[in-house]
């Protein structure tokens, strides 16, 4: 059995996903990601489904689910989009930072993995430290990466609460003021470098998670 994805376009009225849903229970499906959105007055959710052995048969009984107007497979999130690094800050650093992480992505990408690359362009400490509280409710996040020239304070201690509740998660930040290199995984003085550097400590390919957290400062 294995986690497959679904696109199913319904009717749009009150009470079509919990139908869904019951309906995908009393097979023993398990739904472990769901989206839901409007298009063309018609209700489209994606969603990801474990304890499938059988796609076709899948299918068919999605589609005769009451306001099923039409179901495909798709492409689950991760066979799309991969593990996933998200970079945090603002300015002229932080773009340097998001072309490391996304020039390094591509040639991982060019061998045959999947890793994609986001920036969130926010300044402000408190605005940051919102944007972090808020990356425990985005999925697939493997890294993070805060580039700017000064965290500290409620930002160190969101950083510090992220971790408790995400261990494998890596964090990587520039050499900035504050105490936020308290905290995280990995220090680097080159923002180029440290964006690429969040990229190699997820991939598959490369082997460098020890060795680097083992140092945590990384200097070029």
């Amino acid at each position: 059995m294995s986690t497959v994805a679904v696109v199913i376009k319904t009717e749009e009225k009150s009470g079509v996903l919990h139908g869904i849903a019951d309906k995908l229970y009393e097979r023993n499906y398990n739904i472990i990601y769901t989206h839901l959105f409007l298009e063309d007055n018609f209700g489209k959710i994606y969603m990801e489904i474990t304890g499938v052995d059988d796609m076709s048969d899948l299918l068919r009984y999605i589609s005769n689910i009451p306001n099923v107007v039409e179901v495909h497979a798709h492409k689950t999130l991760y066979e799309t989009f991969g593990k996933r690094v998200i970079v945090v800050g603002d300015g002229e650093i932080m773009a340097k930072t998001l072309q490391g992480g996304i020039m390094e992505a591509e040639l991982h990408n060019a061998h045959g993995e999947t890793i994609s690359v986001d920036g969130m362009i926010i300044g402000g400490g408190v605005e940051i430290q919102e944007a972090i509280h808020s990356l425990d409710k985005l999925p697939r996040i493997n890294a993070l990466v805060l580039s700017g020239s000064m965290m500290g304070g409620l930002i160190t201690d969101e950083i510090i609460k992220l971790k408790e509740n995400n261990n494998d998660l890596k964090i990587v930040s520039i050499d900035m003021l504050g105490d936020l290199d308290s905290v995280v995984d990995l220090v680097v003085n080159d923002p180029v470098q440290a964006g690429a550097m969040a990229v190699k400590l997820i991939s598959d390919i490369d082997s460098y998670d020890d060795v680097l957290l083992d140092n945590k400062f990384l200097k070029s």
